[in-house]
């Protein structure tokens, strides 16, 4: 993105191609630098930033670094300068034993561009170590006898380095008995021998020092000595000899310590002690001088410790056979190691991308992976391999490297964490195989809305409910995480009976709690309709909705209302007329209550509470039809005051009551007849009256004071009980539930059932109004009603001490 930016246009354009294309050349190439050993850490090996066509600074940005396999990391980048600098200290010998060429190779990873580069490093020789003979001292036995010219194999030395820093020349000090003569053999090395020039006289002098001379060839020369003591030995004319010049061997790498390998054989003609034949190494490296063990008497060669073919394939070391004369043979012995696949394949993991989002592309690298097996051949061959059921795939990459990248989308909400497992498996026989464990986790995209349990809530709250309290919850889940999962509720606004939704509920944001901000009531609001929105805080927000329909229920906070009879405004009675012809069961009026609550609330009961004559007059249960009980006799009063009371069935039952005053008598003339006599004139004076008052109350007193209750009269009684139910408010108890009358079916019985009389008082006269009396249990039309002409009476209404002033009743019967 660095590189499209800094070029601009057309013409850059083609610079970039040229630019992109130099990039691929690199990264199908290597990148080859030099550097001698033994330098000291920090060293500059080469300029990689600019072989990269990287700047400096780009380094930490593309995420550029060093992969190696197995081994210590000898080299590193300077971020500062784009440099590949030495690690720490490099031996040449140690990473390449006596090889001519010392090549070193890794990878550079550009994590950014998802590409990877290799580099080659040559390691130059440095002279950096001396040549060095086995041994220090060496002892020779040379019999008397020998002739001049006779030769004698001397230990070479090693010198581990290379080219002309290794070894070049032999010196011999000087001396009057031997020479130095140096071979070349065919592979280039120098074979060192002493040849005698002179004959030994043990008599004359028994032993011989001599110094031999190690140097190579290089800056600053380094050079060792060999200690040489030659022993003059008495006559002795046969050296061993061996049956072969060389001895070969294939074992493989899995023998264990104390394996057999071969057994090397010499033979001496000489008899006696002189045929003896004592057998040790003689050219042989310290390393493989702790691998393999010799029998100085049998020439039997074993393994001392474990063979590796990783370590070393091939073994050669020279054995020689020397007699008690000092007389030697000499013959080569070459071990070849078999590999046999005993090393796993390893897997290392060297860039993991983890988190990924989980809408990242399919084909997307998530992870470089290298695979190295140290065995040989098909033993070392390895085959990479992840588990089919896994939206992932490896695909094979340069070198031993493969990319696992994405097969398909993923999806954070059913897997966020995926263990893969990556198999590595050689071709060997028996095959060979490890696992690797990668740990990937999903990162969460919001792609998920919040979802409510249900489409649709239903609650009830009760009416008359306090302001602010909690009434309902819903919840919405958001199967995202973090901030795509944190999920806050509101109210879509609308508006209730003119007013706005926000003034009757709210809701907390953050828990999905309603609350109520009004006192609701059954009667004027029965069902709340609203919307629940549910949304999330990712980017861009997702959304939900649900519908929420709060029912409210009642209680019983209404009294029955009684709507027929209804009370007068001026302070009139309303009267009821009843024939004294009626048969029982007549009907002589109907008490129609209704009540705002509903169900079981507005379930209404009619009772008869009190009544002027106890068993005259009846009340249907649940009809509040006033019917006769039985027959009208001549001496029921003509005036009868009931006392109706209407009960509800809530918890705890309300009660509403209204007062009747039922007329007897056969037919309109008798009323007014009946009245007449009881009603004291119109023209009399007001003071009369009360005389008559006091009077009757006294007599009244004097006579239940003195021994005559059970002789008062029937009329007294029945006023005094009259006075005394208007003036007590009885409840109602234990009264069955009554079928729900509506109010509409109230105001069609009012329209169907009427008719009016009307008793009034004016100027001292009395006017009373009747229709047609009604002898059936039928309901006179309103119409019938109409057409009846009123009749008018004046008289003057007198009856009991209680009734001493004019009064006007009006009656309807609906």
């Amino acid at each position: 993105m660095a590189i499209l930016n800094r070029y601009g246009g057309r013409g850059d354009t083609v610079l970039l191609c040229a630019l992109l294309g130099m990039l691929w050349d690199i990264g199908r190439g290597q990148i080859h630098y030099s550097v001698p050993e033994e330098s000291d850490k920090g060293t500059f090996v080469g300029n990689i930033s600019k072989d990269l066509v990287l700047e400096s600074q780009d380094l930490t940005k593309y995420g550029v670094r060093i992969i190696t396999r197995g081994r210590t990391q000898l080299l590193a980048l300077n971020p500062r300068s784009g440099s590949l600098v030495t690690a720490g200290r490099i031996d040449r010998e140690e990473l390449c034993a006596q090889s001519l060429r010392c090549l070193v190779n890794f990878n550079v990873l550009v994590e950014d561009r998802v590409q990877l580069y290799g580099v080659e490093i040559e390691v130059t020789d440095v002279n950096d170590n001396a040549p060095k003979f086995q041994v220090e001292h060496l002892e020779m036995k040379i019999n008397e006898i020998a002739a001049p010219g006779t030769r004698y194999s001397l230990p070479e030395a090693v010198d581990p380095d290379v080219g002309v820093n290794s070894l070049q020349s032999y010196q011999l000090s000087p001396n009057h008995h031997f020479s130095l003569d140096v071979q070349t053999r065919d592979d280039g090395t120098l074979n060192p021998e002493l040849v005698l020039q002179r004959a030994l006289d043990r008599e004359e002098e028994a032993a011989h020092h001599l110094v031999l001379i190690a140097s190579d060839g290089g800056e600053p020369r380094r050079s060792s000595t060999l200690h040489i003591q030659v022993t003059v030995l008495d006559t002795n004319d046969n050296a061993p000899v061996f049956a072969q010049p060389i001895y070969r061997v294939e074992v493989p790498e899995s023998v264990p310590p104390g394996t057999r390998l071969l057994t090397v054989k010499a033979s001496d003609p000489d008899e006696g002690t002189n045929g003896e034949v004592a057998y040790k190494f003689w050219k042989v490296s310290e390393k493989q001088s702790r691998l393999f063990q010799l029998n100085e008497h049998t020439g039997e060669i074993s393994t001392e410790k474990s063979l590796d073919y990783e370590e070393c394939a091939f073994y050669e070391m020279e054995i020689q056979a020397e007699d008690v004369g000092a007389l030697l043979g000499k013959t080569k012995v070459i071990v070849s190691v078999e590999d046999v696949n005993d090393n796993r394949p390893e897997v290392t993991v060297t860039s993991l991308f983890s988190p990924v989002l989980e809408n990242t592309l399919p084909g997307t690298v998530i992870a470089f992976l290298n695979v190295h097996d140290q065995d040989s051949g098909k033993n070392g061959q390895v085959v990479c391999y992840i588990s089919d059921n896994l939206p992932f795939q490896l695909e094979r990459s340069v070198d031993n490297y493969y990319k696992l990248q994405t097969r398909t989308y993923l999806d954070r909400e059913k897997i966020s964490v995926y263990n893969i497992t990556v198999m590595a498996s050689d071709l060997g026989t028996p095959p060979l195989s490890t696992e690797a464990y990668i740990t990937l986790h999903v990162a969460d995209t919001n792609d998920n809305p919040p979802t409510f349990t249900q489409a649709s809530y239903s609650s009830y709250i009760l009416e008359n409910n306090p302001r602010g309290a909690s009434i309902f919850s819903v919840t919405a889940h958001d199967p995202d995480s973090d901030r795509n999962a944190q999920v806050t509720y509101s109210l879509t606004e609308n508006t209730i009976m003119g007013a706005p939704l926000s003034s009757y509920v709210s809701i907390n944001s953050d828990t999905g709690v309603l609350y109520a901000l009004n006192s609701f009531d059954y009667e004027q609001l029965r069902e709340l309709q609203l919307w629940v929105t549910a949304n999330d805080n990712g980017d861009p927000p997702l959304s939900s909705n649900a519908s929420v329909t709060l029912f409210v229920r009642d209680q019983n906070d209404n009294a029955p209302e009684i709507l027929y009879p209804t009370i007068p405004m001026d302070d009139s009675t309303g009267v009821e007329l009843a024939p004294r012809s009626a048969e029982p069961g007549y009907l002589v009026t109907k008490v129609v209550a209704v009540d705002k609550d509903s169900g079981q609330n507005a379930w209404l009961s009619y009772r008869l509470l009190k009544a002027s004559e106890p068993g005259l007059f009846t009340i249907g249960l649940h009809t509040g039809e006033v019917r006769t009980a039985r027959a009208l006799l001549d001496r029921d009063a003509l005036k009868q005051n009931l006392v109706v009371g209407v009960q509800d069935h809530g918890h705890p039952p309300l009660s509403a009551t209204v007062t009747l005053t039922v007329a007897v008598a056969n037919s309109i003339p008798d009323v007014l007849a009946d009245l007449g006599s009881i009603i004291a004139p119109a023209n009399q004076e007001d003071s009369d009256l009360t005389l008559y008052l006091v009077v009757a109350v006294a007599v009244v007193s004097c006579v239940f004071l003195a021994f005559v209750i059970i002789l008062l009269a029937l009329r007294l009684l029945r006023c005094r009980k009259s006075s005394l139910l208007q003036a007590s408010d009885v409840g109602f108890v234990g009264l069955p539930a009554s079928n729900f009358l509506g109010v509409e079916g109230v105001q069609a019985f009012l329209q169907t059932y009427s008719h009016e009389v009307s008793l009034t008082a004016d100027s001292g006269k009395s006017h009373l109004i009747f229709p047609q009396p009604n002898y059936a249990d039928t309901l006179i039309s309103h119409e019938s009603c109409e057409k009846n002409d009123p009749l008018l009476a004046s008289i003057d209404f007198h009856e009991c001490k209680d009734e001493s002033s004019s009064v006007q009743v009006s009656y309807i019967l609906c």
